[in-house]
């Protein structure tokens, strides 16, 4: 049975991905370590443009790194049903904590990787900025980087032509860090900080199952398409 997923799943996938607890809560606690050391709303706007930028290109970077792993090593189909065992078991994790937050295991940044985002916040700089993108990118990625597996190992079992993955990645990504522009413009332009954290609080048990309910959804779709039981087709 082939079915046109094309754009839907890709959209919907990024737009759960994009209100990460953890991708939310290290933007909220940057741009408060900015405004608290530099009252500079301006320099905090330029140097939260280039960190989101930063994830971004990381972000996209390790998309077609992946991609061209899997690929070159024709692993497409055992490691379907890896990673969709795997992100089922994150999935289950991140549903729990809709139910227990905080209680037993959860995906989360190690507490020495905030600290250490914190120190590096206060002398932050424009190439410091960058770096920091890049780090964070790397040490959230068991927090965020779950669907986007999914999604990335999916791409790679298709035959569509390269530039379409690559048009994939890059809308999934701009999507993925759309929330965290828009949190920067809305700090820019008056809106208190903790306001957003109250709100990143008081919703995160949702945004947690969400991203779990997709995952758990992606990872038995991508086990059905390895065994060939249902068929995807990607335009």
């Amino acid at each position: 049975m082939a079915i046109d997923f094309t754009w839907p799943v890709v959209i919907t996938t990024a737009l759960v991905d994009s209100i990460n607890p953890c991708a939310i809560g290290v933007l909220i606690l940057l741009i408060s370590t900015l405004i608290v050391m530099h009252n500079d709303r301006r320099k905090m706007l330029f140097v939260g443009a280039i960190y989101i930028l930063a994830v971004y290109v990381t972000y996209f970077l390790a998309g077609i790194g992946l991609l061209l792993f899997i690929q070159k090593l024709n692993i497409a189909q055992p490691l379907s049903i890896f990673v969709g065992g795997l992100v089922i078991i994150l999935g289950l994790i991140e549903i729990k904590d809709f139910f227990w937050y905080g209680k037993g295991f959860s995906l989360s940044i190690a507490p020495r990787y905030v600290k250490y985002i914190e120190e590096r916040a206060k002398k932050l700089t424009t190439l410091g900025a960058i770096i920091l993108g890049a780090f964070v990118a790397a040490v959230e990625l068991p927090c965020t980087g779950g669907p986007y597996l999914a999604i990335t190992t999916w791409i790679a079992q298709s035959n569509i032509l390269p530039v379409k993955a690559l048009i994939y990645l890059l809308v999934y990504n701009f999507i993925f860090v759309l929330p965290l522009l828009i949190i920067l413009a809305l700090v820019y332009f008056g809106v208190k900080v903790q306001k957003i954290k109250r709100w990143k609080q008081d919703y995160r048990r949702w945004m947690r199952l969400a991203i779990g309910l997709i995952l758990v959804a992606l990872g038995l779709l991508l086990i059905l398409i390895a065994y060939n039981l249902i068929t995807f087709a990607l335009q």
